[in-house]
């Protein structure tokens, strides 16, 4: 299957050849929503904490006799019961990563580029590079495409220091080399803008 390219300036310059079987995909919504789960699981630092009675600083000595005084039995200030005591249950640092298989993501992955790509949401555009990181001529870019006020996602093939300074200081534009390409960060722009050879990497990459 063929798709237009077009340039900086939102010109058509020529086609681009993408293969059916990466761009031309159905993929169950679970598939999708698994993956994403599984990304924002990874995101999670894990790093809440909180005190046993065991970790809690203060006296161990027992604040009332067990039986007489016609109170409730306890221990010392330190039982979760008490103001200042340790907490029961509380959360602890931990890794929220699990594992999930290659396939699943290749092909949630595969899913979504096919579904953005039927409603139109991807733009071919052909290589570019700034002489300086000016973040006004990503402004620029994007104001070609009408897409100054839009969540955009840009993928790129290799790194390039100038467009990536240049775009990272706009609130709503991320951008992504092949190698980092993903469910969710497709799925959460409203348009993706993609250069030639970024889509002939993921011809290879997913093909």
């Amino acid at each position: 299957m063929e798709a237009n390219v077009v340039n900086i300036k939102n010109e058509q310059v020529g086609t681009i050849n993408l293969k059916e079987e990466i761009f031309n995909t159905e993929v169950k919504e679970h598939t999708v929503w698994e993956v994403i789960r599984w990304q924002l699981a990874a995101r999670r630092a894990g790093t809440a904490s909180t005190k046993t009675r065991a970790e809690v600083r203060g006296s161990r000595r027992k604040i009332l006799p067990q039986k007489g005084t016609g109170n409730a039995r306890h221990g010392d200030r330190k039982a979760n019961l008490m103001v200042g005591g340790g907490v029961a249950h509380g959360p602890h640092p931990r890794d929220y990563y699990y594992a999930l298989p290659k396939k699943v993501r290749k092909k949630a992955l595969k899913g979504v580029l096919s579904a953005k790509l039927k409603d139109g949401e991807i733009i071919f555009i052909e290589d570019f590079t700034f002489e300086a990181p000016k973040t006004k001529n990503a402004v620029e870019v994007l104001k070609n495409f009408g897409l100054d006020k839009s969540k955009v996602l840009l993928v790129i093939a290799e790194k390039d220091e100038n467009v990536i300074k240049s775009f990272r200081n706009i609130p709503k534009v991320k951008v992504l080399l092949v190698d980092g390409l993903n469910t969710y960060d497709i799925l959460n722009a409203e348009k993706v803008l993609i250069t030639k050879s970024a889509a002939e990497k993921i011809n290879e990459r997913l093909g």
